[in-house]
C-alpha cells in the first residue's frame, strides 16, 4: 500500500497541470474579446511611452535634428547644468508649481464633494440629468472651449458685458491680457471642465457600498451629513488615496494644452509652465537635448513625488498604490 501511495503521487501532478493549463486557455478563449482590448491597450503603452524612453539619451547628446541619434556626440553633463543656469527656469517653475498646487488644493476634492451629495438626490433621473451635464465639457476639446473662453473673456464679450450691467466693473477688462487674472482662468476652467468626469469614480466607488451600512447608520440616529462622514467618506478612503497619488505625482504637469490656447505674449509672465517651456525651446528653436534634458527632470521629480505620496498614504490609512 505504501509503494502504490508514493507511485499515484507523481502521476496526479502532470494530470493537475494539465487541467490547470487547459481551464486556463478555456477562460482566455472565453474572455478573447476582452484580453484583444487589453492587448491594444498593451500595445499603445509599449508603442507610444516604453519605446519612446531610448530618446532619453539625448539629454547626454548635443543634438541638432540632424543624423543618427547613435552617432551624435555626447554633450555629458552640459545640458543639465545649463537648466539650472537659465535665467527663466525660475520663473517657469513658480508658474508651474502655482497653477498645478492651486488646482491640486482647490479641484482635488470638488470631486469628492459632488459625488457624495449626487448621492444623496432622490430622484434617479433628476441625478442622471445633473451628471450628464456636469461631465458633458469633458468631451470638447481645449480648442473649442479655449476659443469660447477667448470670446467670453474679451473686452466685448459676456463676462464684461454681465459685469457692466451689474455696475461691478465701469470699463472692459481684456482679461486674458491681464497676467493676474490667469492663474485664476486656467485653474477655474480646468475644474468646470474635470470635476464631474472626475467624480465617476467616486461614484462607481459609493455605488459599490452596502446598503446594510447605510440601514445601520440610520437605525442609530445618524442623518444625511453624519451618514456621509462616518460611512461613505470612510468606504472612500481608498479610491481617494490612490487618485491623491496619481494627482502628487502629476503636479508637474500643467495641462499644456488648455495653457498652450489661452497664452499670448501679453500674459507670457504667467503663463510660462515647464510644458510650453519645453515646447518653446525643443520644438520653436531647435534645442531637442536641452529641452529633453528638461523633461527627464521633470519626469524624475514625479517619479519622487509618487513614492513620496505613496508612502504617505500608507503610513496614514494602508492604502497606496503599491
Amino acid at each position: 500500500m505504501e509503494s502504490n501511495a508514493g507511485i499515484d503521487r507523481p502521476m496526479h501532478k502532470p494530470m493537475n497541470k494539465m487541467r490547470g493549463r487547459t481551464s486556463l486557455f478555456r477562460k482566455l478563449y472565453g474572455q478573447r474579446y476582452l484580453q484583444v482590448m487589453a492587448l491594444l491597450g498593451v500595445a499603445w503603452m509599449i508603442l507610444f511611452h516604453y519605446i519612446p524612453m531610448y530618446g532619453i539619451i539625448l539629454a547626454f547628446k548635443e543634438y541638432i535634428g540632424i543624423g543618427e541619434i547613435s552617432k551624435v556626440p555626447w554633450a555629458g553633463w552640459s545640458h543639465f547644468k545649463a537648466i539650472f543656469e537659465d535665467d527663466m527656469m525660475g520663473q517657469v517653475i513658480k508658474n508651474t508649481l502655482g497653477i498645478s498646487l492651486l488646482k491640486l488644493i482647490i479641484g482635488f476634492p470638488i470631486p469628492i464633494i459632488f459625488a457624495l451629495f449626487l448621492n444623496e438626490l432622490r430622484s434617479m433621473r433628476f441625478n442622471r440629468i445633473v451628471q450628464t451635464i456636469s461631465y458633458l465639457p469633458h468631451f470638447l476639446s481645449w480648442v473649442i472651449l479655449g476659443g469660447i473662453l477667448t470670446a467670453w473673456l474679451s473686452d466685448v464679450g459676456i463676462v464684461n458685458d454681465v459685469l457692466m450691467g451689474l455696475g461691478i466693473i465701469s470699463e472692459p477688462i481684456y482679461y486674458l491680457g491681464e497676467p493676474g487674472y490667469f492663474w485664476t482662468i486656467v485653474i477655474s476652467s480646468d475644474i468646470w471642465k474635470e470635476f464631474g468626469w472626475s467624480a465617476i469614480i467616486y461614484i462607481a466607488a459609493i455605488a459599490s457600498i452596502s446598503p446594510e451600512l447605510y440601514e445601520a447608520a440610520t437605525i442609530d440616529g445618524a442623518g444625511r451629513f453624519q451618514r456621509m462622514w462616518y460611512v461613505t467618506l470612510p468606504c472612500l478612503k481608498g479610491t481617494i488615496s490612490i487618485l491623491f497619488i496619481l494627482a502628487v505625482s502629476g503636479i508637474l504637469n500643467s495641462n499644456f494644452d488648455q495653457i498652450l490656447v489661452l497664452k499670448n505674449q501679453v500674459n507670457e509672465s504667467a503663463s510660462s509652465v515647464i510644458d510650453i517651456y519645453v515646447y518653446e525651446v525643443g520644438i520653436k528653436q531647435g534645442r531637442f537635448s536641452y529641452s529633453t534634458a528638461v523633461g527627464l527632470v521633470k519626469g524624475l521629480i514625479a517619479l519622487f513625488l509618487l513614492l513620496l505620496a505613496n508612502s504617505v498614504t500608507k503610513r496614514m490609512n494602508q492604502s497606496s498604490l503599491f
